[in-house]
């Protein structure tokens, strides 16, 4: 529409303007330039692949690989749009082998950098250098140039100010390439890979001799004795790959890698079928770790489906989904990772529950459980905040617990009822928070330091939180790229899972990415520890330990919350109770 509200008359865009916007369809950062160009190398059936980055990617990005390359007329047609060796007919479009179409990224790149492309496909014959700036050709030359292609990006975003304004600090570009590189070389472990960040050394993979090898360099070599191998064939898909026992649970979806004909994607069938399988073994809001290769025939599977290939869509999804859920399940029952028994044949007392910080927390902040949903209808005139002004906390008196869980007081008009994890989650959060405060409470050190290996971004944080957490009691020390020691932990951490409690505390803060104020993931490590700290659900208590927790809540400045936002008590009314029992119409 023009300004008067007319109609603007059809025109056909510049070929300038026409690839930019191809571009900004592919290239949303640095990191998207990683993956296209080391899928293309891939593609060329390279065994060897280096990734130099300067600058996060904002300078510099540089891929050399040793694969079949291009001669003088392929390198110089890989320049114009649409341009591909991987598609012949309309058929090959809804049946993709390679991982480098949609469309092919080159040029889309070369018309938002100033790129240099060398190519060769003779080890004895020159090599053709091209030069590209916003996607004209300023020069081609012959040169001397061994076999395959380097392709060097310099300058992303030069001429679209806009979008080059609104990437990110180089630490955060250069940590979505470090899960782009991770991700890539997970899925192809027959090729060697390096990582150089402003001219160092980053990450390094050798070819493998078997998966299991690279997903040990990439998850630890923990994962060893963590990982649950299955391996599935059916008409409908060929599954083989690996999935964490269920007490290994991540708080974030970001270790499940999943790969369609050896194409990391982002699926959500799969995923749920995933999980579907972990039904009943691994509370709400956990996720667990794991490599999924699905093997399906290339004309069952749509991959042109998102311009960054993250996407695919199956024929049979209804046969993938249950065979993935399925086998997931029989490879966690043979693994005997459980063996269930009815509630209704086990005492009270041993029913065990297994609780996570996830498990509180939903997606609009807290979680409810239907008692406290279907108490809150029934006694909303009840109001919470009232048991802390009138009458004061410090003449409840304990009655009693209810199923190793809750906490019974009555005062003298209500009756109480308080969930001790929540309780006491509440006290540790304060009692942690201020340690910077007093000295009340010195770090312990451990006798045996522990070795925690984490990926690229949340090492990253962790280094970003030594400072502050060393307000805290702890004290850690690098070891290695990807690694860190624990040499000393609060004292209130006695005997907790250090390495699960710091994992989920960073993996945390990079999911999230960069908050307003480090206040934030600070806080919510805080959380984290008190949650692992805290007596759990179906844990008798004394009843002077009972006491005791009452007491410290008195003291808590917030003492109606966790520091998850989860209700601390409920209360009836001694009016509400005898209204219920026809006591009083």
């Amino acid at each position: 529409m023009n300004q008067r509200g007319k109609l603007s008359r059809i025109k056909i865009l510049p070929e300038g303007l026409s690839n930019k916007i191809a571009a900004g369809e592919v290239i949303e950062r640095p990191a998207s330039v990683v993956k296209e160009l080391l899928e293309n190398a891939i593609d060329a059936q390279s065994s060897r692949i280096l990734l130099e980055v300067e600058n996060g990617g904002r300078s510099l990005i540089r891929i050399s690989d040793d694969g079949i390359g291009m001669g003088h007329d392929d390198a110089l047609l890989s320049l114009e749009r649409y341009a591909t060796s991987k598609i012949d007919s309309d058929r090959d479009l809804f049946s993709i082998r390679t991982l480098g179409f949609r469309g092919e990224a080159i040029p889309s790149i070369a018309s938002v950098s100033r790129m240099i492309l060398i190519s060769n496909d003779q080890p004895d014959s020159p090599g053709t250098e091209i030069h590209i700036e916003g996607g004209k050709i300023k020069n081609v030359l012959q040169v001397g140039a061994p076999k395959g292609t380097m392709v060097t990006v310099k300058e992303l975003f030069f001429n679209i100010p806009a979008r080059r304004k609104f990437m990110k600090e180089p630490r955060t570009e250069m940590g979505h390439i470090a899960d782009i590189f991770d991700r890539i070389a997970l899925g192809h472990a027959r090729i060697h890979f390096d990582l150089l960040s402003d001219g160092k050394p980053l990450k390094r993979y050798s070819i493998a001799e078997s998966p299991f090898v690279r997903v040990m360099e990439i998850f630890g070599k923990t994962a060893r004795d963590q990982m649950i191998r299955l391996d599935l064939k059916t008409p409908e898909v060929s599954l083989s790959g690996w999935i964490s026992t269920p007490k290994e649970t991540r708080s974030t979806s970001r270790w499940i890698y999943i790969y369609v004909n050896d194409r990391f994607v982002r699926d959500r069938i799969v995923m749920h079928a995933l999980l579907e399988g972990y039904r009943g073994k691994m509370v709400k809001g956990a996720f667990p770790a794991a490599v999924l290769f699905l093997q399906i025939p290339s004309d069952q599977v749509d991959v042109n489906v998102h311009p960054t290939k993250n996407e695919v869509r199956f024929l049979k999804s209804h046969g993938i989904h249950e065979s993935i859920s399925s086998h997931v399940r029989d490879a966690l029952h043979k693994a005997g990772q459980f063996h269930w028994i009815p509630v209704a044949k086990l005492p009270a007392s041993d029913v065990s529950v297994s609780e996570t910080i996830a498990s509180y927390v939903s997606e609009s902040g807290t979680k409810e459980s239907h008692l406290d949903q279907r108490i809150s209808k029934e006694c909303r005139p009840c109001s919470q905040n009232s048991i802390w002004a009138s009458p004061p906390l410090d003449i409840l008196r304990v009655i009693g617990q209810f199923r190793n869980t809750y906490i019974l007081c009555e005062t003298r008009d209500a009756l109480i009822l308080i969930d001790q994890h929540a309780a006491h989650e509440r006290i540790l959060f304060e009692r942690i928070k201020n340690m910077e405060k007093t000295e009340e409470n010195p770090g312990q050190r451990l006798l045996i330091p522990e070795v925690i290996e984490l990926g690229f971004r949340e090492m990253e944080w962790l280094e970003r939180l030594m400072i502050p957490l060393a307000g805290f009691q702890f004290e850690f020390e690098p070891f290695g790229k990807n690694s860190m020691v624990v040499k000393t932990i609060p004292s209130i951490l006695s005997g907790a899972d250090i390495t699960r409690i710091l994992t989920e505390m960073v993996e945390h803060a990079a999911e999230r990415g960069f908050p307003p104020s480090i206040e934030d993931v600070i806080d919510h490590s805080l959380a984290v520890m008190a949650c692992h700290a805290a007596v759990r659900a179906n844990q008798s208590l004394a009843r002077e330990h009972m006491e005791g927790l009452v007491d410290d809540l008195r003291k808590c400045v917030n003492p109606a919350h966790c520091p998850h936002g989860r209700p601390v008590f409920i209360q009836w009314s001694l009016n509400f109770l005898e209204k219920e029992f026809q006591r009083i119409v």
